[in-house]
């Protein structure tokens, strides 16, 4: 009898557990999958506003499809919107905190807004997770050694420039 609370607690944390890790292990609702199969076609095509349009409408019907956020982070990055797609990528990660392309894919987006050194913090925890020769890794490792974009590079000699 007095182990009842203690067992109640003990088993309703672990039925949570199990259902918070297999949402992430899970298949996408085939609607969901037909409007991120749009938003994929939309995207190739360039149009990124269609291509988000579609996966904000796939986050609707599937709220706990976690890849739906790395679609958005993706658009957002090729919009030129680096923090909206940290954001995303931040959210995937705070659902799946061991997801690599979510840890690399902020780390690029970190590198075009001139974080570098944020960025090699995200390397630095995918080497320790996946190893230097995963695929994550080496992608992350190549847009740092690209460093920022040119036009960063500009707008820190203006600034330069101007201070002086």
């Amino acid at each position: 009898m007095r182990f009842a609370p203690v067992a109640a607690a003990l088993s309703l944390f672990l039925a949570t557990t199990a259902s918070v890790t297999s949402a992430s292990d899970r298949e996408a609702d085939p609607r969901a999958l037909a409007l991120i199969n749009q938003g994929d076609a939309a995207l190739e095509a360039g149009d990124t506003q269609a291509a988000t349009d579609a996966y904000e409408a796939a986050l609707a019907v599937d709220p706990a499809f976690t890849p739906i956020f790395l679609d958005l982070a993706e658009a957002a990055r090729r919009d030129g919107l680096q923090g909206k797609a940290i954001r995303y990528y931040r959210e995937a990660l705070d659902r799946d905190p061991a997801n690599f392309a979510a840890i690399s894919g902020e780390g690029e987006a970190l590198v075009e807004k001139g974080a570098v050194e944020k960025a090699q913090i995200n390397l630095s925890r995918l080497e320790s997770l996946c190893g230097a020769s995963c695929p994550e890794t080496l992608a992350l490792q190549a847009r740092i050694a690209a460093g920022p974009p040119a036009r960063l590079a500009v707008e820190a000699q203006d600034e330069n420039t101007a201070s002086n």
